[in-house]
């Protein structure tokens, strides 16, 4: 009886603390808003250093003054949101942007005959809004139980013209003059860094569509995340359409009552068509990158949830000249009122 008695014992221990491993699983599912009326304001900042030069995916072999290229880029996303039901909610993305670089490029100016060109450097920052997009969601499957959860949402949205676009303006104008100076078959600008990626907005109305999937089982989850950005044109300049996705295997390492940690194993691709200047492909635009890095992910009850993580690149290739990412930082931070 004795030892039955200290194995029912034993067995209710394991029994409670499983339970509260789970329940710590499940408070953190509430944490990130899923599947939870209410108002959610979430504030992510993403930090990358573009600093190695690549021609067609290969170091270029003699950069000389351009090895001296350098943008800094950083992203501030503010998104208050508001989900109407368990499946349906709407997000707004508000994009505070802030880039430094040095830069070098080919501009052209009036002459008496026509146009004449030189290189200029120019160093400096960017600082403003940029493109805001509303976007919504839907759950089409949602099956949140204790010991297992599986999600996946359907978005869709669309992304206003509400960040500055001089430099896109002066790209387009570069390009015309190159294009009377040089002749239209001609690039107009070769050279890395150019005003588009130094732009805080597109000009255009842009559709945004994309999905999320999450399958976890105990401690165990798995997430993949598709999203597509198709571009329009607007003031002569298109902006390539464009494919993210990413997602990895995670387990969480810490369960409390109170709070969770998480480790996942995160791989990205990224694939952007070439751009478009007045009706004509960039040859020194579009690439396709592959990522990998750690994401931890963490939560505080039932309200606050956070992430932060970092991003290698495994495999990059590009088209003509371009200064290219050598890492990525990014962190989190969401509260569900």
């Amino acid at each position: 009886m004795k030892h039955l008695a200290l194995a029912a014992l034993l067995y209710a221990l394991v029994e409670s603390v499983a339970g509260c491993e789970l329940c710590a699983i499940y408070s953190a599912t509430a944490a990130r808003g899923e599947a939870v009326r209410g108002f959610q304001l979430s504030i992510s900042e993403q930090f990358t250093a573009f600093e190695t030069l690549l021609f067609e995916g290969s170091s270029f072999p003699s950069a000389g003054f351009l090895e001296g290229s350098y943008l800094d880029n950083s992203i501030t996303h503010v998104v208050p949101g508001y989900n109407f039901s368990e499946r349906f909610g709407l997000n707004l993305n508000i994009p505070i942007i802030y880039r430094a670089f040095n830069r070098y490029e080919i501009r052209y100016r009036e002459s008496g005959s026509g146009f004449i060109s030189s290189i200029n450097q120019e160093e400096g920052n960017v600082f403003g809004l940029g493109d805001m997009a509303l976007i919504g969601r839907l759950a089409v499957v949602q099956k949140l139980e204790m010991n297992y959860s599986l999600t996946f949402d359907l978005f869709a949205g669309v992304k206003f013209p509400t960040g500055d676009t001089d430099r896109l303006q002066d790209e387009v104008e570069q390009a015309r003059r190159a294009a009377i100076a040089l002749g239209p078959i001609h690039e107009h600008n070769v050279l890395p860094v150019h005003q588009s990626d130094l732009s805080l907005g597109s000009g255009s109305f842009d559709g945004v569509f994309g999905t999320a999937a999450n399958v976890r089982w105990d401690r165990w989850f798995f997430n993949n995340q598709i999203q597509y950005y198709l571009r329009t044109e607007a003031e002569g300049y298109k902006f390539g359409n464009e494919w993210i996705i990413s997602g990895g295997p995670g387990a969480y390492l810490l369960l409390e009552e109170r709070f969770t940690l998480s480790l996942q194993a995160k791989a990205s691709y990224e694939s952007k068509a070439r751009d478009e200047v007045l009706g004509r492909k960039s040859n020194s635009s579009g690439i396709s990158s592959w990522y990998v890095g750690p994401l931890f992910g963490f939560t505080w009850g039932e309200h606050l949830s956070a992430n932060a993580g970092f991003d290698f690149p495994w495999h990059i290739y590009n088209h003509g000249l371009q200064i290219v990412s050598d890492y990525r930082v990014h962190a989190g931070l969401s509260w569900r009122f």
